[in-house]
């Protein structure tokens, strides 16, 4: 009997074991997601009645379908099961069985554009994606300091029709989760302190990152 099917919304009910919960911020998010994208993912549900329907994945797309107006949803529909296969089902969906690569990440994130728009949609706070991006474009404990470094940039470079001169590149490094933090906090300090504000995020966190490590360097020299 498994199938999908689009469904009244008023026919479906959040089961009573779901262990999944959504912060207020995301719950804006989700139905800002469903306002651009519509319900590209069914929720999963089996049935309980020749009309009723309980949810065993997917409540929260539901409850934000509800708040956005949505008077139908696709549902994959898995049948009458019972308690112990349903609930098993609810832990498989909502476990996340894969992780993102954080340097992946951040390239997708370039390539689409991280906007205001998008960030509107996405699961993630204004620190998150600092540390995203911090996690690839920086790694003091991989940097020989203070002996200098190289710059390199891995992504391949596509043709302009204009020559303008390059100024910048970006550079890419793997940290840990911890010392993503630790960078990020660092940075946010010496920009402040130093008022790197005038340029876009990552130019102002390059410009900190020289100051920090020529800095460093230039009072070495002197000692």
């Amino acid at each position: 009997m498994t199938k999908q099917i689009t469904v009244p919304i008023a026919l479906l009910k959040p089961s009573p074991w779901n262990s999944n919960h959504v912060s207020p911020e995301n719950e804006i998010k989700l139905q800002e997601s469903i306002r651009q994208f519509g319900m590209f993912k069914p929720i999963v549900v089996r049935q309980i009645a020749e009309d009723e329907y309980e949810i065993l994945g997917g409540e929260h797309r539901w409850d934000a379908a509800r708040e956005v107006g949505l008077t139908e949803v696709p549902v994959f529909n898995l049948g009458p099961i019972d308690d112990i296969l349903a609930r098993k089902i609810t832990l498989a969906d909502n476990a996340r069985y894969g992780q993102d690569d954080t340097i992946e990440l951040a390239k997708l994130l370039e390539e689409i554009g991280a906007d205001a728009e998008l960030q509107n949609v996405l699961p993630y706070t204004d620190a998150d994606l600092n540390s995203i991006f911090s996690s690839v474009n920086i790694a003091l404990d991989e940097l020989d300091l203070p002996g200098g470094f190289e710059e390199t940039d891995e992504r391949p470079t596509e043709p302009s029709p204009e020559k303008i001169a390059k100024t910048h590149t970006i550079m890419r490094f793997k940290v840990t989760l911890a010392d993503s933090e630790k960078i990020t906090e660092l940075l946010t300090k010496v920009k402040k302190r130093q008022g790197f504000t005038a340029a876009d995020d990552l130019t102002n966190a390059g410009d900190a990152l020289v100051h920090q490590i020529f800095g460093a360097t230039a009072d070495e020299s002197q000692d």
